[in-house]
C-alpha cells in the first residue's frame, strides 16, 4: 500500500503592498507642488508690494478687484493702480514666464542628457541668443522698434541651435556625446563673435552688452508678455508631451527602441522645445545662468526622476527662483535695478560646485554614452 504523500499547505506569500510606495511617492510630490506654488504666490504678492512706491496686500487685492469690475473705482488709489498695472503686474508675470522655461527647459536636457549637470546652453542656444541681440545694439537696428533687440536674439538663437543639431547629426542619428561637443565648439565661436561686437561698440551699446548678458526683467511690458506667451506655451506643451518618452529613454536608448520609442524623434522634439522656451525667456530677459541647471535636479531629489511630476514642478520651482531674485535685485541696493544673474549666479555656483562633488564621488562621469 502506497502511503500518500502528505499535502503541502503553502502559506500565502507576503508580499508588500504594491501600492504603498506609489502612495508615499505621490503625497512627497503632492506636498512639494503644494510648498512651492505657497512660496510662489507669496513671492509674487512681495513682488508687487516692494518698490519705490509700496503697496500693501489690502491695495494690491483692491487694485484686482476694481479691474475685475468687482469693486467701484476710487480716483485716490489711481497712482496706485498705474504702479501695478503698467510696471510690476507685467515684470512679475513675465519673470515667472522666463523661470518657468528656463527650469522646464533644464530638465529636458537633463533628460534627454542623462546627466544632472546638463543645461540649456549646451545646444548654443544662450549663446546664439546673445550674439543676435548684441549683434542688434552695436548696428543700431530698428527695424521693429522696442521689439528689434528681442526678435533678433530669439532667431538668433533658434538658428543657432539648428546648427548644433545640423552638425551633430552623421548617418541619420545624433549622439549626445557629438552634440554637446558640436556645442561646446559652436558656443565658442559665438563668444568670439560677442567678444568682437563688443569691440566694436561705443560706450552706451557696450554698456547695455554687458548688462543684457547679466539678466534683466526692467523694462518689461504686457507686449512683452504677449509676444513672449505663445512660444513658452508651445514649449511648455511640449515638453509636457515629451515626459513619458524622457521617462523611457532613462532606460538606456536600447531598452527604450525595443518598447517602441523613436528616439531620435524625441530628441529633435525636445531640442525644439528647449530652443523655444530658452530663446523666448533669453529674448526680452537676457541671459540667466544656473536655474535651468539647478532647479530640476534639486526636484530631482525630492520627489524622483518622473519626468511627469518634474517637468512642473521644474516649471514652478524656475519661477520662484527667478521671482525672488527679480525682487532681490529691486531690493538689495535703494533706488537701483541690479542684474537678475547676479543673484541667480550666488545661488546656483555653490549648488553647481555640490553636482559635480556628488558626480565625482558617485564615480560618474557624464551621460553614459547616449
Amino acid at each position: 500500500m502506497t502511503t500518500p504523500l502528505p499535502r503541502v499547505v503553502r502559506a500565502p506569500a507576503v508580499r508588500p503592498a504594491p501600492s504603498v510606495l506609489p502612495r508615499l511617492a505621490r503625497r512627497r510630490i503632492a506636498l512639494t507642488a503644494l510648498v512651492t506654488a505657497l512660496a510662489l504666490v507669496a513671492v509674487l504678492v512681495l513682488s508687487a508690494a516692494v518698490g519705490q512706491f509700496p503697496l500693501s496686500p489690502e491695495q494690491i487685492l483692491a487694485s484686482l478687484l476694481r479691474r475685475a469690475g468687482l469693486a467701484s473705482a476710487d480716483p485716490s488709489q489711481a497712482f496706485a493702480d498705474g504702479a501695478l498695472w503698467n510696471v510690476r503686474l507685467p515684470r512679475l508675470v513675465l519673470g515667472a514666464l522666463v523661470g518657468a522655461a528656463l527650469g522646464v527647459a533644464g530638465a529636458l536636457m537633463q533628460g534627454v542628457f542623462g546627466n544632472p549637470l546638463a543645461e540649456p546652453g549646451v545646444v548654443g542656444v544662450s549663446s546664439g541668443c546673445a550674439v543676435g541681440a548684441a549683434a542688434a545694439i552695436v548696428l543700431h537696428v530698428d527695424v521693429l522698434g522696442s521689439l528689434t533687440v528681442p526678435a533678433a536674439a530669439f532667431v538668433a538663437g533658434i538658428a543657432v541651435t539648428a546648427l548644433v543639431y545640423a552638425l551633430s547629426r552623421a548617418r541619420g542619428r545624433t549622439r549626445v556625446l557629438t552634440l554637446v561637443l558640436t556645442g561646446i565648439a559652436v558656443t565658442a565661436v559665438a563668444n568670439a563673435a560677442i567678444a568682437f561686437l563688443v569691440f566694436l561698440a561705443d560706450a552706451a551699446s557696450r554698456d547695455q552688452i554687458v548688462f543684457w548678458q547679466l539678466g534683466s526683467l526692467n523694462g518689461a511690458t504686457w507686449t512683452a508678455v504677449g509676444t513672449v506667451l505663445p512660444f513658452l506655451v508651445a514649449g511648455l506643451v511640449g515638453a509636457f508631451a515629451s515626459a513619458r518618452g524622457l521617462d523611457l529613454l532613462a532606460l538606456g536608448e536600447t531598452a527604450a527602441r525595443h518598447v517602441g520609442l523613436r528616439v531620435e524623434g524625441l530628441r529633435v522634439v525636445v531640442i525644439l522645445c528647449v530652443a523655444l522656451l530658452t530663446a523666448a525667456a533669453v529674448a526680452y530677459a537676457g541671459v540667466i545662468a544656473f536655474v535651468g541647471l539647478i532647479v530640476p535636479h534639486l526636484f530631482r531629489l525630492l520627489v524622483g526622476p518622473a519626468h511627469r511630476a518634474l517637468v512642473p514642478l521644474s516649471a514652478v520651482g524656475g519661477a520662484l527662483l527667478v521671482s525672488a531674485s527679480d525682487v532681490a535685485a529691486r531690493t538689495v541696493v535703494p533706488f537701483a535695478d541690479l542684474p537678475i544673474g547676479m543673484f541667480t549666479a550666488l545661488v546656483g555656483g555653490p549648488v553647481f560646485f555640490v553636482l559635480v562633488r556628488r558626480t565625482l564621488a558617485g564615480g560618474s562621469g557624464g551621460s553614459g554614452g547616449r
